[in-house]
């Protein structure tokens, strides 16, 4: 991605301990889309807090060396202003209040969806739902050099392709096979950039973020079907 683009995106600082959640959050996050600084402890956010601007904190409530409340005291008196939510796995009332009486605008409960976070992320950062065209012939045309025969080649046989990667996907999901999904999905990325499908790049995107999600597999399927009902305009 462009160094330009990648600096004009909302800026998070996701603090997790956990591997596995973190690496999730991580990739829902970034494929909002936004730019994700990672740290895993109160001290590493601290110091991954210096000379930096955020947009939006998400922070553990429970982390190895303290709490979430504490980092978040910390953060405000060295005078980062950014809004807050805590995420973690008790988010009932007795876990959620003091947390917002501290100062977290929400509490996310884990595990949470794709859809949840990206729902979340909206919210605070103050961000309409975005909402990518189903052909985009400008990109499509600047991926393959311009040429508008060349575009309207790869579309038709992308169309012809759709199908197939849409039942070997449902069928990958049926059976929990996460590493068949994901490598279904990077294939069909390419090809969703090399003829301008963009909102089914968004929905593979959410897809790959969380394979066996079922809200996200049926968005994913929502968007095949409005690629199949509407020819492209250069094909």
């Amino acid at each position: 991605m462009n160094p330009g683009l990648v600096a004009a995106l909302p800026h998070l600082l996701l603090v997790e301990d956990d591997p596995t959640s973190a690496a999730f959050l991580a990739e829902a996050a970034t494929a909002f889309p936004a730019r994700v600084t990672l740290a895993g402890s109160l001290a590493e956010a601290f110091t991954a807090s210096v000379g930096q601007t955020f947009d939006l904190l998400l922070i553990d409530a429970h982390l190895p060396d303290g709490f979430g409340h504490a980092l978040l005291r910390q953060l405000r008196q060295r005078g980062i202003t950014a809004p807050a939510l805590a995420h973690t796995a008790q988010a009932d009332a007795a876990t959620s209040a003091p947390l917002q009486a501290a100062g977290f605008l929400d509490v996310l409960q884990k595990p949470m969806s794709v859809l949840h976070l990206h729902a979340a992320l909206r919210q605070h950062l103050q961000q309409p739902a975005p909402s990518p065209p189903i052909w985009n012939d400008a990109g499509a045309q600047a991926a393959v050099g311009g040429n508008r025969s060349h575009v309207a080649q790869l579309r038709s046989l992308f169309l012809q392709e759709l199908p197939g990667q849409r039942n070997r996907i449902g069928a990958a999901t049926a059976r929990q096979d996460v590493v068949a999904v994901r490598a279904e999905l990077h294939r069909l990325t390419a090809s969703c950039g090399f003829v301008g499908a963009d909102a089914l790049a968004q929905a593979v995107q959410a897809l790959r973020a969380a394979p066996l999600e079922p809200a996200a597999k049926a968005a994913l399927d929502a968007a095949i079907a409005d690629l199949l009902m509407v020819p492209p305009a250069t094909a």
